[in-house]
């Protein structure tokens, strides 16, 4: 599969997660009422995160919303955190992704930007995903516990008529969409790797003096300068007076340079 190809898919995976998300998050059938055993069935209540809803045998329904916070379970409120925060990451993370992929053009995007922001939006997507997946589940271990409680409670006689309740149809519409969320964001974490321009590599070259190596030779230094070869003085310019032990000046005569 190509670069584009795995970006555009994840887009599209991720764009129905986040939007499932959503979906769960509104429904209003988070806990549906177990008719199982239950003698009353003129009357069906089911309960999502932001309102409880009874419904009729003849079709009215009526809802009712939590007018306290306070007042609900703290396991009830993280799971209201986790929807919301994975939805706002993966509102964030399209937004990004849609500037991020590789066949929409703007301005003079490099392709190492364009990697970064969907290695960004990949993450958001995975983060996205598993709020979603860990705010449903969360939900259903407390509709476990209650159901067996209430079971209990009813088979012991504490209680004469109890309501028990299921897992409604928003909690595998949350599990279907974090599912989604978590997929989309690994493959535009996947599609990162093909963005990234290969990094061009320098091999070092020694280089080698072509020809003969030429040795220069030169004469004694002798104070600040050198002294030329005698044989190569000549003229009177070149004629140096040497002077011997006594003080005399000697000059040099022409066995001298023989």
């Amino acid at each position: 599969m190509s670069t584009t190809t795995c970006q555009v898919v994840g887009f599209l995976v991720s764009s129905l997660g986040v939007g499932g998300s959503i979906m769960a998050t509104a429904m209003d059938t988070w806990s549906t009422q177990d008719l199982y055993d239950n003698l009353v069935t003129a009357v069906f209540q089911y309960q999502g995160l932001w309102r409880s809803c009874v419904r009729q045998s003849s079709g009215f329904t009526e809802c009712r919303p939590y007018f306290t916070i306070l007042g609900l379970p703290a396991m009830f409120q993280a799971v209201r955190a986790l929807m919301i925060v994975g939805i706002v990451l993966g509102i964030l993370g399209l937004f990004v992704c849609i500037f991020a992929l590789k066949c929409i053009r703007i301005g003079s995007m490099e392709d190492t930007a364009k990697a970064n922001m969907t290695l960004t939006s990949g993450i958001m997507f995975i983060i996205a995903g598993l709020c979603a997946i860990t705010g449903v589940s969360v939900f259903a271990n407390m509709l476990v516990t209650n159901f067996w409680m209430s079971t209990t409670n009813m088979y012991q006689g504490m209680q004469n008529v109890q309501n028990r309740y299921t897992f409604g149809s928003a909690l595998f519409v949350g599990w279907v969409a974090g599912g989604l969320a978590l997929v989309g964001g690994i493959m535009m974490c996947l599609a990162c790797k093909g963005l990234i321009p290969e990094e061009s590599r320098y091999k070092a070259v020694s280089y080698n003096a072509s020809g003969r190596n030429i040795s220069y030779r030169t004469g004694p230094y002798k104070g600040s300068g050198y002294e030329a070869d005698p044989k190569t003085r000549k003229g009177a310019g070149y004629e140096e007076a040497a002077r011997s032990e006594d003080g005399r000046r000697s000059y040099p005569s022409k066995y001298d340079y023989v």
